[in-house]
């Protein structure tokens, strides 16, 4: 079709001039300690600006210089930047959030009827304790001057996941996405949750059981992914590309629409992710992943009329797409990379590295050299809406191949992620290069106050303004992401044979992985 031929032509390129299976050699990525160590210093200065402004709150206003308590004062930034500190060889701020984690009481809010968000608990909280666990008991053993400190992050990470498990007492073991500690506990009751809500559970829910020994964790995960797995109720637009909302009450998809953006994306992330979790306790994953990624690549690859060159994702709604896509489904390059290096299918791997490159190509088209939260193109197939750029934006869009449709970047990770993936595949400096690029990017639009900032506008050269707030995700996962495209080989990295011991979840928390 149309909008697959351009990309369709460069995989065959590649394979009428890839060399036999008995030739190929596993790329092999050179560190660059220079580029390393920039990155690690403005993780330093986030770090910095936090501890004086915001400890041990939440998240850092770096304008403002004081804080935000958002998700329920239990320390986000310290446990979701722990292991970035980790990665990082930082031993005296591994030390300090060491000290203060046993502090946490995980099992109410300090504010009455605040809301918790079981999704955004599980992969920051959860997610941080678990990998910090799995990395001081390994290959950072090391860096902690208390063992005891590090058992304890297992310990929490279970006082926490037995607070949340009333989400999952619904009548279909469907997760209710939302719930309250304080002043008793309760789930929101409501009647639908969303894909990605609770279809990014069952990494951390099993990694949890299998640290602890204790099967419930991953028996809940389990139970409210086998909707998903065998999907009921409104039907797959496409093999594998299933609806956005599912009812709590019988586990049915309640419409046909999604894609992979937000709502829906770690969903499709996560089935590769649990086959390489473990290949022979996940099988079905990967089937249900291949399924989606072969009906994504027909059907929602679209390339736009003024950039042929370019690939970018669309959503849908039954089998009619939009050509509107963001920074979040950035990530998706990274996650075909991933599989075409486990599953030893090239088609994959070279879709997904031009995605990496599309995606990446929004960063050098706007002002700022940052790519925007959303954006739209034109695409010519025939079930596509034909929205045109507005008068404003035309020459941009003649230019860039799209046009902006929400300015703003709030420090997202996802672009410097599928970066990360097509290095550690190919070893291409040319990855470094585009990373640095972005970094450098970022080190110096969002750079403000005691920390860093997101913007409002990318399309302005100054940034158009600052939010004022150094999401914690900035921490755990955009420097984490840049730091390791540049740092030394360690178990910790994505290997290019597929080999991997450790799998990241969609928070950037590296997990070892079973076996």
């Amino acid at each position: 079709m149309k909008t697959f031929g351009v990309y369709l032509l460069a995989a065959l390129v590649r394979q009428a001039l890839a060399l036999p299976a008995s030739e190929i050699r596993t790329p092999t990525p050179t560190a660059d300690h220079a580029r390393a160590g920039a990155v690690r210093a403005a993780y330093k200065t986030a770090w910095a600006g936090y501890y004086k402004y915001a400890w041990p709150h939440d998240e850092l206003l770096p304008i403002s210089n004081t804080y935000v308590d958002d998700r329920a004062q239990w320390g986000l930034t310290p446990i979701d930047g722990l292991d970035t500190a980790i990665v990082m060889n930082d031993k005296d701020i591994v030390n300090t959030i060491l000290d203060f984690i046993p502090t946490v009481d995980f099992t109410t809010t300090r504010k009455v009827g605040e809301t918790i968000s079981l999704f955004e608990t599980t992969i920051r909280y959860i997610g941080g304790l678990l990998s910090a666990y799995d990395l001081l008991k390994g290959p950072y053993k090391r860096l902690a001057n208390d063992p005891k400190k590090v058992d304890a992050l297992l310990t929490q990470a279970a006082s926490l996941a037995d607070t949340l498990s009333i989400a999952f007492d619904t009548p279909s073991g469907i997760a209710d996405g939302y719930l309250v500690l304080n002043p008793s506990r309760k789930i929101s009751g409501a009647a639908s949750s969303n894909l990605a809500e609770v279809g990014t559970l069952i990494l951390e829910w099993t990694r949890l059981s299998d640290l602890t020994g204790n099967p419930k964790y991953a028996q809940l995960a389990a139970k409210c992914e086998a909707h998903l797995l065998a999907p009921k109720g409104s039907p797959e637009a496409w093999p594998g590309l299933v609806g956005t909302d599912i009812s709590t009450t019988n586990g049915t998809f309640l419409n046909s629409a999604g894609g992979w953006s937000g709502g829906a994306d770690s969903f499709y992330e996560y089935l590769i992710k649990m086959y390489v979790y473990d290949p022979k306790s996940y099988g079905q994953y990967r089937d249900r992943w291949v399924a989606a990624a072969d009906s994504t690549m027909e059907h929602l690859a679209s390339n736009p009329t003024s950039r042929k060159d370019l690939t970018f994702l669309k959503q849908f709604n039954g089998q009619n797409t939009e050509p509107v896509t963001g920074h979040l489904t950035s990530f998706a390059g990274g996650n075909f990379i991933l599989a075409g290096t486990v599953l030893k299918e090239d088609k994959y791997t070279q879709f997904g590295l031009a995605l990496a490159e599309s995606y990446f190509a929004t960063y050098t088209a706007t002002a700022s050299g940052i790519g925007p939260e959303t954006f739209r193109w034109v695409d010519t197939a025939a079930n596509t809406s034909t929205q045109q750029p507005p008068a404003d934006q035309a020459s941009f869009y003649a230019k860039a191949g799209f046009w902006v449709d929400g300015g703003a970047y709030i420090l997202r990770p996802e672009t410097m992620e599928s970066l990360y993936y097509a290095y550690r595949a190919t070893g291409d400096k040319k990855y470094q290069d585009l990373a640095w690029s972005g970094f450098s990017a970022i080190a110096k639009r969002c750079r403000v106050g005691s920390g860093f900032s997101g913007l409002r506008d990318v399309r302005r050269e100054d940034g158009g303004g600052f939010d004022d707030l150094q999401q914690s995700f900035f921490l755990a996962e955009t420097l984490k992401y840049a730091y390791l495209i540049f740092a030394d080989d360690t178990p910790v990295q994505v290997k290019g044979d597929g080999a991997n011991q450790f799998v990241f979840n969609t928070e950037a928390h590296p997990f070892k992985v079973r076996g």
